[in-house]
């Protein structure tokens, strides 16, 4: 298709049905013809290219024969209205959609794309049914607020919520709110020393009263949902749960990454639709992190074949999107349904995996208990690892003090610049006398995993309450751990009738989400056992009372079993033949 000229049509409205106007950038051929829209909500500046346009190239998608329409939602930048996170996404969706197939050069059929935030809002307008919308392109997109989205097994994302609030929304909310440009200049100067301090902001407590978005007068959302109860019936409205999942009709391409904060929320919307939705469902996931489809992420590379520029040697992220789209919007044959629907990249051995479902219907689950090494002058916690179910052996003990947490180190994060998201070197958080190490010898051949991971962890606690954290870890021979996934759990939330657990022996599951992996000869299998991971999730402060709440705490002893009577195990998704013990 010969495109040379692309025009851009600034600001274009779009009255909502209780009249506030949206306002979007359109990008398309400078010709007569009609032509399907891709559109795309996002809060985060249309005007902003590292936002608006990410990982896809705009100008390729128009070359291509699609208008592309990209939309501040409510209450953000050029839009009308005020902004609250999820709230109206569903129905300014639909109203946004119909209106995009409307416009004098479209043909009529809508397709939406979007990471994050803006893939979200594909799922919530899909959810409504407009008539006009063919296909939608969620990448690492949020589900159910409540588990893998704000919150995790009860514990509230901290770095996650605090980082979006300061540096992805405040800014923004100042602007509009103070329109005198001295005062909104001071706000801004504010702002900006808070950023700069955000570590030390982290450990601010109690969080209700949290000075930075209290003091620039923003941002009351923040406060809101931060002290919903979990089972408060305001998450329903802004969550994708059953009820919305089983209304959404449209074909759907997910795009996931083993290190993204939404991992869980993205393998959780596709085996949703693939199970409520009769149209075709597609999953691909790479070794990235949040809004990173790189070859390196962490400290580890995995292969050009791994980045959004040349996947498997065949084409980038937006050729994808095209052959997507082409086939819902143009009626086109890619082939694109030809092909298995999962496509999972396998760390290690670094390659892509075809296949028909998630999980893979080759997996057996294979448990790997925790055991004492035998050795009395080795400290509590560093112990081995097999499928030898253990017999009498004596419990490993630490000591978890809030005040001085677990320091996050990688993983499915998203935190303020500084941290890394992604495989890093675990050394120094096992030099630590409160992690626990259950190490398997090391590997005579390569072993594969892929899938669900989960660790069954038989603790006590002399706390109230308490969490417990579990990292998979993939130890490279000259020694340097490198973490794959991890997960944590709140005792409380665990624990539906919320009884006392103190001091008794509590078996938990500790949903570690999925990941893939070849861990190659000369490697170990670790698992790291302890309480804490922050600034990622808010610290338990063991008194049964919240970091939203309190800011008084208690230290916890903390016993970890693992005998015939309670075998406390990772259970790892095993895709080769052959099984260490």
């Amino acid at each position: 298709m010969a495109i040379n000229q692309i025009l851009l049509d600034k600001n274009v409205a779009c009255k909502l049905r209780d009249g506030t106007i949206l306002f979007a950038d359109i990008y398309r051929p400078n010709d007569d013809k009609k032509y399907p829209v891709l559109l795309t909500r996002l809060p985060y500046n249309k005007n902003n290219p590292f936002y608006s346009h990410r990982y896809l190239d705009t100008n390729r998608l128009v070359e291509n024969g699609y208008i592309v329409v990209i939309q501040d939602v409510r209450g953000r930048f050029s839009s009308e209205g005020d902004f609250y996170p999820f709230k109206n996404e569903g129905k300014d969706g639909y109203d946004s959609v119909e209106w995009a197939a409307q416009l004098p050069c479209s043909d009529g059929n809508v397709g939406m794309f979007g990471l994050s935030y803006y893939g979200f809002t594909q799922l919530l307008a899909a959810a409504e049914n407009p008539p006009h919308l063919k296909a939608i392109f969620p990448a690492q997109a949020l589900s159910d607020l409540r588990d893998g989205g704000l919150f995790r097994n009860g514990v509230y994302e901290l770095g996650l919520n605090i980082t979006w609030a300061l540096e992805s929304i405040a800014p923004d909310l100042l602007r509009r709110k103070f329109t005198d440009p001295e005062l909104y200049g001071q706000k801004m100067r504010e702002l900006s020393d808070y950023i700069n301090n955000i570590e030390d902001w982290y450990k601010y407590y109690p969080l209700k009263e949290w000075p930075p978005l209290k003091e620039l007068e923003i941002s009351e959302y923040f406060y809101e949902m931060a002290n919903w109860e979990l089972e408060d019936d305001k998450w329903a409205e802004i969550s994708l749960l059953e009820d919305k999942l089983k209304k959404i009709k449209v074909p759907a391409y997910h795009l996931a990454g083993w290190f993204d904060c939404f991992l869980g929320s993205a393998l959780a919307n596709f085996l949703k639709l693939k199970e409520y939705s009769a149209q075709p469902q597609m999953l691909m996931v790479g070794p990235w992190a949040h809004g990173q489809f790189g070859y390196s992420i962490g400290q580890l590379r995995f292969g050009l074949h791994a980045s959004e520029d040349w996947l498997n040697y065949r084409e980038d992220l937006t050729e994808l999107h095209i052959r997507w789209f082409d086939q819902w919007l143009k009626g086109k044959d890619t082939g694109i349904l030809s092909e298995k629907p999962v496509k999972v990249f396998v760390m290690g051995e670094n390659k892509w995996r075809n296949e028909e479902s998630w999980p893979l219907p080759q997996t057996t689950y294979i448990p790997y208990y925790f055991h004492s090494d035998g050795n009395a002058n080795t400290r509590s916690g560093n112990g081995q690892l097999s499928t030898v179910i253990p017999k009498g052996e004596p419990a490993d003990q630490f000591v978890f003090d809030p005040s001085n947490p677990i320091p996050t180190a990688g993983g499915g994060t998203l935190l303020h610049t500084g941290f890394e998201a992604g495989p890093v070197d675990q050394s120094k958080v096992e030099e630590r006398k409160d992690v626990l190490v259950y190490s398997t010898a090391v590997l005579e051949d390569a072993l594969e995993i892929a899938g669900p991971v989960k660790v069954v962890l038989y603790a006590k606690s002399d706390a109230v309450d308490t969490d417990f954290t579990a990292k998979l870890i993939d130890v490279f021979p000259d020694g340097t751990p490198y973490n794959l996934t991890d997960g944590i759990v709140r005792a409380s939330y665990y624990n539906e009738n919320k009884k006392d657990i103190r001091n008794k022996i509590v078996k938990y599951e500790i949903d570690l989400c999925a990941t893939s992996n070849v861990f190659l000869p000369n490697h170990q299998i670790r698992v790291e056992i302890s309480s804490s991971n922050f600034p990622r999730f808010a610290v338990n402060l063991n008194n049964g009372e919240t970091v939203l709440t309190s800011k008084e705490y208690k230290q916890a002893n903390q016993t970890i079993y693992h005998d015939e009577l309670h075998p406390s195990h990772i259970l790892l998704p095993i895709i080769s033949e052959k099984i260490y013990s």
